[in-house]
């Protein structure tokens, strides 16, 4: 989650810069070897290497494989339903994790779940190689060596923080020097991105109000979605005592309302408008959660799945528009710019999610309550966070709705033509 954090915005640069297609396979390749080492580990300090290896390959791999679909589909309303596709299969591989890990544990052992991994990468790979086209930015800068070390630096310090602070102390020395050392290297870095003349993150796109508000809320669906889901499991678990093959099987109601919901958000999103699809999901999903937060050790299965269920609807509803509304936001040829900022401000919140969250319950823990008040009083916070960031998005969010044509809207209504996308000669663009 570290690596990932930190890497995911030079993952989408290098995507522009070097080659769609070849980062991410170069992504694939990686994610698939660590896959292996993690499996094979003798020790811990193995697994963790292995788990640092398969960060940097997931950095790698999914901003450029959205980068690549921006590429393939440059028509607002094509463009849109692709990356809904996308957002929605990634969002159904977090809910459906505990449900997969649990069978996968269950039946072959925890290695399982690294291994699995691997003809699954073989396949991306072979089919990669023979159906991807490359494409990628012709006018993208050089790789800014400062800002790249900056934002890995900075992210990396105020990152490790979150996670061990609940550990360590929130007060203890080296955890708030990680925090001071994060917030003066975050602050260089807007500095050096401010004056240079080719920066990885061009400012100015956070002065367009559709970029800056669907990252900020990209955060909040992190915060919640990974916050929460970390706990799902621990619930049925800890709570309720069940195994941890029947735990993954009851929060199959979260990965199922994922499956059917996801593929039709971005085409509500082309009906309705970014705004109405992201502010009724976002309001779904914060009730669920606040629903989830009154369920005991006693509470039948029955009176709990519906909430998982609403859960799962709310953000299938909120994770594609809000992509959707990033990548629509800058010219094509910022696609990986635009996916790699995306998948970084979800990723940072899914951070701060099981951060904060683990936070809480260890704080009603250390103060004699029970691990289920401590899971209920996290599931209360993550909703009402949710809800909170709902209404930003209904007062805060463009209501634009994607063109039915393949012309683009300015900010202001002046319509333009998209600039064509360039491709090397001999290369498909999909």
């Amino acid at each position: 989650m570290l690596l990932v954090a930190m890497l995911l915005l030079s993952g989408g640069v290098f995507a522009d810069r070097f080659g769609r297609r070849r980062v991410f396979l170069a992504g694939v390749v990686v994610f698939t070897a660590a896959s292996v080492v993690c499996s094979l580990a003798p020790s811990i300090g193995w697994l963790i290497a292995g788990r640092v290896l398969q960060g940097a390959g997931a950095a790698a791999l999914s901003p450029a494989s959205l980068a690549l679909l921006t590429a393939a589909y440059p028509a607002p309303g094509e463009r849109v339903r692709a990356i809904g596709l996308w957002a929605g299969f990634s969002g159904i591989g977090l809910a459906a994790g505990p449900l997969a890990g649990g069978i996968l544990v269950e039946a072959f052992g925890w290695p399982a779940i690294f291994l699995v991994n691997v003809p699954i990468g073989a396949v991306l790979l072979l089919a990669g190689l023979r159906v991807l086209g490359e494409s990628r930015n012709p006018s993208a800068p050089p790789i800014d060596v400062p800002g790249t070390v900056l934002s890995v630096a900075g992210v990396g310090a105020v990152t490790y923080g979150l996670i061990e602070g609940g550990s360590r102390g929130w007060t203890s020395p080296v955890i708030l020097g990680g925090f001071a050392a994060g917030l003066v290297l975050l602050a260089a870095f807007v500095v050096v991105e401010s004056r240079v003349a080719t920066p990885m993150l061009p400012l100015r796109l956070f002065r367009r109000r559709l970029f800056t508000v669907s990252n900020t809320a990209m955060v909040v669906v992190g915060f919640a979605l990974m916050g929460s889901s970390f706990f799902f499991s621990q619930f049925f678990v800890y709570v309720q005592g069940t195994s941890v093959l029947v735990a993954g099987l009851r929060t199959l109601p979260t990965s199922l309302a994922m499956v059917i919901v996801s593929p039709y958000a971005g085409r509500f999103a082309a009906r309705y408008g970014f705004r109405v699809v992201v502010s009724i999901g976002l309001a779904l999903a914060g009730l669920g959660l606040l629903a989830l937060g009154s369920v005991h050790a006693d509470t039948g299965y029955g009176n709990v799945w519906w909430r998982l269920a609403v859960v799962g609807i709310g953000f299938a509803l909120t994770m594609s528009p809000l992509t959707g509304a990033a990548i629509q936001a800058v010219s094509p040829q910022e696609g990986g710019l635009a996916s790699g900022v995306s998948s970084t401000t979800r990723q940072i919140g899914a951070v701060l999610g099981v951060a904060l969250l683990g936070a809480i319950v260890h704080t009603r823990e250390s103060g004699g309550a029970s691990f289920e008040s401590g899971l209920d009083s996290a599931f209360l916070a993550a909703g009402a966070v949710t809800l909170a960031c709902a209404v930003f998005t209904g007062l805060m969010l463009t209501a634009t709705r994607t063109p039915r044509s393949v012309r683009a809207e300015r900010p202001g209504g002046h319509a333009v033509s998209e600039p064509p996308l360039t491709v090397p000669p001999g290369r498909p663009a999909s």
